[in-house]
């Protein structure tokens, strides 16, 4: 309750309404002495402009608080809106007969058993070199859940994630998943989702691809409000096993590659799909535009083992090649962030592959 009466305290004091006419709120920044107008002097002098009733001011100086303070604080509806049932698993599939791919819709209770199930079951009826873990779009808040999925790929005893006076770790076992990882993020990768995200980065388990996380690693309390509605507020800042807390801002990925949100439900729901105009896509610090609407031929596994063995350079090698190839039939995928997960791994597995041979 301490919280929330801060929360209160900061915005009475903090928070400026103006243009009220049109229907907007803004937030006046405090002055150099660090002092600000008061609410109150403020609510009364508004009271005298024409139109601007009190109901409408007070819906104002909510609104405003809400936007101030997101995402710390959120109105809700009467009901909870959260799923509690389902797989938590939504998706998996195995990409070039050897890259893993795991999709997770919710951080639930029992996210970690249905990733060992079905590793165990691609991995029995595939020779895996890599593994995708997505977690865009994915949430949650069981952070207790979001550790032990992020057990799996450990093998060692460490401390994962802090909440509150929970420290959560992993335990020491010789059938960790242990193969190289890559895991996808985007702004909709929130609560627990981002917290395994942080926490598969942090013990170098995996690569994070693609935008930052929505940046809602909190344990939160509801307030019933008279109105029926619930406030959710933020009681306590979720950190990493290191106690570093789980940046505000939202984690940021290892590798950037941005993609426009609209285009980004598109490629989620089918990676094969070919957009008519892609927007430019940004991949680490070079940009790549799809001018083309015709699928090309991405460089596959085999060409990286014939371009190694004939000792060409493979950092001078274009990513893509135009023209058929062994694998033209083969529908090529067209998401950005999963085909350069893809890349990645098979990339590392070419590494692999020459650093066992005599």
């Amino acid at each position: 309750m301490d919280h929330m009466n801060n929360l209160m305290k900061l915005t009475w004091t903090g928070v400026l309404l103006v243009g009220w006419a049109a229907g907007t709120t803004a937030l006046v920044a405090e002055t150099d002495s660090g002092a600000s107008p008061g609410f109150q002097e403020v609510y009364d002098l508004l009271t005298n402009a024409p139109g601007v009733t009190a109901a409408a001011l007070n819906r104002a100086a909510v609104q405003g608080m809400l936007n101030r303070f997101a995402p710390v604080a959120s109105l809700e509806a009467a009901a909870p809106t959260h799923p509690t049932a389902g797989a938590l698993l939504s998706k998996t599939a195995v990409f070039d007969g050897a890259y893993a791919y795991l999709r997770v819709a919710r951080v639930g209770a029992r996210l970690g058993e249905e990733i060992g199930s079905a590793y165990g079951r691609l991995s029995a009826t595939n020779k895996l070199k890599g593994l995708v873990l997505d977690l865009r779009f994915a949430d949650g808040e069981d952070y207790a859940a979001a550790a032990a999925a992020a057990d799996k790929f450990l093998s060692t005893d460490q401390p994962l994630l802090r909440c509150g006076d929970q420290l959560q770790r992993s335990t020491a076992k010789h059938d960790a998943i242990s193969l190289p990882l890559m895991v996808l993020v985007n702004q909709q990768t929130a609560g627990a989702a981002e917290a395994l995200a942080g926490v598969l980065r942090r013990t170098e388990a995996g690569l994070l691809l693609g935008t930052n996380t929505a940046g809602r690693a909190y344990l939160f309390k509801d307030f019933t409000l008279r109105d029926g509605q619930r406030l959710r507020v933020a009681t306590t800042t979720v950190k990493l096993g290191d106690g570093q807390p789980l940046p505000a801002e939202g984690l940021k990925p290892d590798i950037r590659i941005s993609v426009k949100p609209d285009e980004e439900r598109l490629y989620f729901a089918d990676p094969y799909r070919v957009l008519t105009n892609p927007a430019p896509v940004l991949f680490a610090s070079s940009t790549v535009t799809n001018a083309d609407t015709e699928p090309v031929h991405r460089i596959n596994e085999a060409e990286l083992v014939r371009r190694q063995k004939e000792g060409q350079n493979l950092d001078d090698a274009p990513e893509e090649v135009p023209g058929p190839g062994p694998d033209a039939a083969r529908p090529v995928v067209q998401d950005p962030t999963l085909s350069r997960a893809l890349d990645l791994l098979k990339g590392l597995a070419v590494v692999q592959q020459q650093l066992r041979q005599p």
